[in-house]
């Protein structure tokens, strides 16, 4: 009997391990059939990422392509659901989850048909020649394959337009006061000769490693290239766009107008948080940040002297030619500066710090006027393209000096670039986890990352102290607003005066900013519910660990796991927290 036992418990070990074995492989054929599969459907990302196997390539936009992709994502989602979960190790099991949400809500959104609003007044069809602001350019090769996607621009813009004219026929359509915009971004492509075209400027000054011969080949091919395709397809759409789209698009404002659309945003609160948060939930949460953060800046208002009210405060800041530049350069150079300054500091607050540098570029002017103060872009994978830092230098004189060092840290230094390169530097996750973006982790971090100024450091005078407190009010102005457009109803005027009542930003920022609300529903509350919970999670350690709390271990944990949903990230820390006590 014992000799039975024995071996009935030996063959139950035996099948156990081969479930395991079975699971963990499974699941590890499944995540490189998905990211290769993604790869080739995603051509522009896969170059910007650094893998060229696609660099004469543009991902199919047709109406029949984005259904076979939400079909395929459907299969992915069913193979993950037959994996045996519990089967696999304790760090698979989380690269489960994550997985399953990312294709979850791939799922879960393709029947709102977003893809039917092609148009996007920050960039996009009407600026393809921007693209190569995150290629590699240095070799010959290099050019001739973007000169093979120059020369399928037609392709791409047919699609956009077949795209636009489904969207116009089932009334899913942009707002007017967005497509307005692009009007003036389409003049810039249409033009009398090749050397004028914004795609002729990166053959203008090739790499001098590139042979004078091939520079001349390049520059022919070019030519011929803009003549026979890029203009036509441009004047086509130029057409299309203005003739038939601007004059279909609607005068409201709100996903709610849109079919299903309270219901499509409701969705989108959830997605961009990771929350179950309703946006009744997080408009309230807006009003009282509001409350607060103005609590606090009045006291900076009184610590000045400043005789007078709020909004004269306001617009003394708005104004007083003290916080501006006059020169393009010059306010370029403090970017610079400010950027030197901080890295030496880093130390202080992390541990472990991303290979990867980073640098600080002009926005294009084509979409200067028409987007926000800054932003980042990510670097290459394979380390041929350092992240960028993009600062707007269009109009100076009504982008302060105050929030400068604000803007620094989180688009560069700690925020973006840190966290994002150290993500793509995590080398025992799988690939599609190291280019994950869960926007409430992404950007709460970033937002978390401007009160690190104080310890770097920066925010020395009061008035970059308000330059802080007014970037946090930005924020939570973004849960009361966002909400208020795309779900309470609320007209743009409103939300532009809400904004104003409230938050030191120039008008031309703030219009802005509003117009990038209505053009991307939900995006926007993702900012200050991640920082809320960053900061729930840092007290709670500080709290428990007293003197024995280490911001940079408690940092190097933070970020050591890539871009998390917010329950996930809260499990992650505590169970760092425990074994810390």
């Amino acid at each position: 009997m014992t000799i039975f036992r024995s071996t009935l418990a030996a063959l139950l070990i035996a099948i156990s391990s081969a479930s395991v074995a079975d699971a963990t492989t499974d699941f590890a054929a499944l995540l490189d059939e998905h990211w290769e599969w993604g790869l080739r459907s995603s051509p522009v990302l896969a170059s910007m990422i650094g893998d060229r196997r696609y660099n004469d390539s543009w991902p199919d936009q047709s109406l029949a392509a984005i259904g076979r992709r939400h079909e395929k994502t459907r299969e992915f989602l069913g193979r993950a659901y037959a994996i045996e979960r519990t089967a696999l190790s304790e760090a698979d099991q989380l690269n489960y989850e994550l997985f399953r949400r990312q294709l979850q809500d791939d799922v879960d959104a393709h029947r709102f048909r977003g893809h039917l609003l092609p148009f996007f007044h920050r960039g996009g069809v009407q600026n393809l020649e921007n693209t190569t602001n995150q290629l590699r350019l240095t070799t010959t090769k290099d050019f001739d394959d973007w000169l093979a996607r120059m020369s399928k621009i037609d392709d791409v813009i047919e699609q956009e337009i077949a795209l636009a004219e489904a969207g116009r026929k089932a009334e899913i359509v942009a707002p007017k006061v967005l497509m307005q915009r692009i009007t003036a971004q389409l003049a810039l492509q249409v033009v009398d000769t090749p050397e004028e075209s914004p795609f002729y400027r990166v053959f203008a000054e090739m790499p001098d490693s590139i042979p004078a011969g091939e520079q001349d080949r390049l520059r022919a091919s070019a030519t011929e290239t803009i003549v026979r395709t890029i203009l036509p397809a441009y004047r086509k759409l130029d057409r299309y766009f203005n003739q038939k789209y601007l004059p279909a698009s609607r005068d409201s404002i709100g996903q709610s107008a849109l079919p299903n659309g309270s219901e499509w945003y409701e969705y989108l609160a959830r997605s961009f948080t990771t929350t179950r948060m309703t946006p009744d939930d997080i408009h309230r949460l807006g009003l009282q940040e509001v409350k607060r953060i103005r609590g606090e800046m009045e006291a900076i208002i009184e610590e000045v002297g400043y005789d007078g009210s709020f909004e004269d405060f306001l617009v003394f800041l708005r104004t007083d030619p003290q916080f501006y530049f006059d020169d393009p350069d010059e306010l370029y150079n403090a970017y610079l500066a400010t950027s030197k300054r901080i890295d030496p500091e880093l130390v202080k607050l992390f541990g472990v710090l991303p290979r990867m540098p980073y640098g600080v570029k002009p926005i294009p002017d084509s979409i200067a006027p028409d987007t926000t103060t800054a932003y980042y872009s990510r670097p290459a994978a394979d380390g041929s393209r350092a992240g960028i830092y993009w600062v707007n230098l269009y109009k100076p004189e009504v982008r302060p000096k105050y929030e400068i060092e604000v803007l620094s840290v989180h688009e560069a230094m700690p925020g973006h670039h840190l966290q994002i390169a150290l993500q793509q530097e995590l080398g025992d996750t799988p690939m599609f986890r190291r280019f994950l973006g869960f926007t409430a982790f992404v950007e709460g971090w970033g937002l978390y990352s401007e009160r690190l100024g104080y310890d770097l450091g920066l925010y020395k005078d009061p008035y970059s102290r308000f330059g802080q407190l007014t970037y946090d009010m930005w924020r939570a102005v973004r849960l009361v607003v966002d909400t208020g457009i795309h779900y309470k109803g609320w007209t743009r005027e409103q939300a532009i005066d809400f904004f104003k009542d409230n938050a030191a930003k120039t008008e031309h920022d703030i219009v802005n900013e509003i117009d990038r609300y209505i053009a991307m529903p939900g995006q926007a509350l993702a900012y200050k519910i991640g920082q809320l919970k960053i900061l729930t999670l840092r007290a709670r350690a500080e709290r428990q660990l007293g003197d024995d709390f280490d911001i940079r271990a408690f940092h190097d944990e933070l970020l050591g796991g890539g871009a998390l949903p917010l329950d996930i990230l809260e499990q992650r820390m505590d169970a760092w927290l425990a074994t810390q006590m």
